[in-house]
């Protein structure tokens, strides 16, 4: 069966129902059902789903995207178990207290209780670090690099909505091991970059970048880095984190190694993951009333064509419809010749824009007479009339242009929705108001973040690293929003996903 075919027998409606604006969650939950991205799971399941074909098709793209530069700086894949053995977790304490109320447990094989419980892993450094320890013996060894793509399980999510939040997800975890600080957070940047270049050149989605406070980092680590991108509806989602985690890691799983004097030293190691939850950022940035918009980088189909014709000249239409399929095909171009003859051209338009297709190519006659390709954008209904003659070279600059399109206008929301506020008053308020980014001066206090935070749900989702913040010394003479007492960091406060 196709996927036109399972479309019809499930006599889909077309139309978006809901208001992005206005009905921001059904909206969202509305485009990913009839965009074929996410079914939910069976009762008895709260909080997983069905990640349909046209859903993985996007996770995989972005998976080799990112899965290329990983390897391009020295990364391995590898994949280690999905259950981790109790004592392995306790293991490292600050990850039993960050992680137990999210930890599913399996206590029987069969009829069998097990020995021991076993985890299904929340996150994998407890199961990956002793092996990490076994494959270390000398400065030889290092850097160790490993990746492994998965899936976890957090059982605590309650409030899930498909991508953004799920008790299972898929993910990356790297894991890494230097014999030296300055490695390691090179290696930390490196990877926080490469987040970074995910969002902006393949997602189309401007990012915020820098550190979660003291209070908010990873369990277990030295400090959280991290990319934030704001959603349409005013709230951040947290892109990607890469962790530099100390020495405290090394320690409690011995992760050692012999330097160049013969000295035992212990290894410096890093953790960094970015989830499908990205894909939840991409559907709620770009997509509209009509349906889901993609980038042309991420879609599985980077064209449709439509042939138009009546039946005195439907041989003709079609015969150029599919030299131009076969030119772009050559071309290294995702395209679709819609050829259906059981649905009319009206049909398939609102179809392809619900699927989020970058661009549409019409033909019918008069296009076939002229020579030409009529050129529709998804984004906006640009519509334009274009040779037929080097026909992929025009479409790659289309589809460049429809980028560049969904770019600009994220970035025009990011930076309208940066606000400053240096009073709780004006915290509370601005962020009531208007939702987005509240930049203010912060003391470093966690008790100041839960002043707002019982008030209006907003916390601190990123502190500029210190090089980029004014805030970080002694020259300044500013006071903390909250509690007036002297600012050491630059805060943002948002409400979040």
């Amino acid at each position: 069966m196709s996927e036109h075919d399972d479309a019809d027998s499930d006599a889909q409606e077309l139309g978006i129902t809901k208001s992005k604006e206005y009905e921001t969650g059904d909206w969202y939950a509305e485009v990913v059902r009839k965009a074929g991205l996410a079914n939910y799971a069976p009762d008895g399941m709260s909080g997983f789903i069905i990640t349909r074909p046209r859903g993985y098709a996007l996770w995989e793209r972005l998976q080799n995207f990112l899965d290329a530069k990983f390897k391009n700086t020295g990364v391995q894949n590898a994949y280690f178990p999905l259950l981790i053995p109790e004592s392995y977790l306790e293991a490292e304490k600050d990850i039993v207290e960050g992680f137990d109320p999210e930890v599913a447990w399996v206590t029987h094989g069969g009829h069998e209780e097990l020995e021991e419980r076993l985890a299904v892993r929340p996150t994998s450094e407890s199961i990956i670090a002793p092996y990490m320890s076994q494959w270390v013996r000398s400065h030889r060894d290092l850097p160790l690099r490993l990746n492994q793509w998965a899936s976890v399980v957090r059982w605590e999510a309650t409030d899930t909505k498909p991508f953004f939040r799920t008790k299972e997800f898929l993910w990356q975890e790297g894991h890494t091991a230097h014999a030296t600080r300055d490695g390691a957070w090179d290696e930390t940047m490196t990877r926080l970059d490469q987040y970074e270049s995910v969002y902006e050149d393949f997602l189309a989605i401007p990012v915020l970048r820098g550190q979660k406070p003291d209070h908010d980092k990873f369990p277990g680590a030295d400090t959280t880095t991290t990319v934030e991108a704001l959603m349409p509806d005013g709230k951040s989602v947290q892109g990607g984190t890469s962790h530099y985690l100390g020495t405290s890691f090394a320690e409690a799983f011995d992760i050692t190694f012999s330097d160049e004097d013969e000295a035992d030293r212990v290894a410096h190691t890093t953790s960094w993951g970015l989830s499908w939850r990205a894909l939840g950022a991409l559907i709620m940035t770009h997509s509209d009333d009509q349906g889901l918009v993609l980038p042309p980088t991420v879609a599985p189909t980077q064209v449709v064509i439509v042939p138009i014709w009546q039946e005195e000249t439907k041989d003709d239409v079609l015969e150029y419809a599919e030299g131009v399929a076969e030119d772009l095909e050559d071309a290294g171009v995702r395209v679709e010749l819609d050829d259906r003859d059981t649905r009319n051209p009206g049909f398939k338009f609102n179809e392809h824009e619900l699927n989020g297709v970058p661009v549409r190519f019409e033909i019918g006659p008069y296009e076939v007479e002229d020579d030409e390709v009529t050129v529709i954008h998804r984004p906006d209904g640009e519509e334009s009339t274009v040779d037929r003659e080097a026909i992929a070279e025009t479409t790659r600059d289309h589809l460049d242009e429809v980028y560049a399109k969904l770019y600009a206008r994220a970035e025009e929301n990011l930076e309208g929705e940066v606000r400053e506020a240096n009073s709780r008053n004006e915290i509370l308020g601005t962020i009531g108001q208007h939702g987005g980014y509240v930049k203010t001066p912060w003391c470093g206090d966690e008790a100041c973040e839960a002043e707002v935070k019982d008030q209006i749900a907003a916390e601190i989702v990123m502190v500029p690293f210190e090089d980029d913040d004014d805030l970080h010394g002694d020259d300044h003479d500013e006071t903390c929003a909250v509690c007036e007492e002297d600012a050491t960091r630059t805060a943002y406060f948002a409400k979040s996903y």
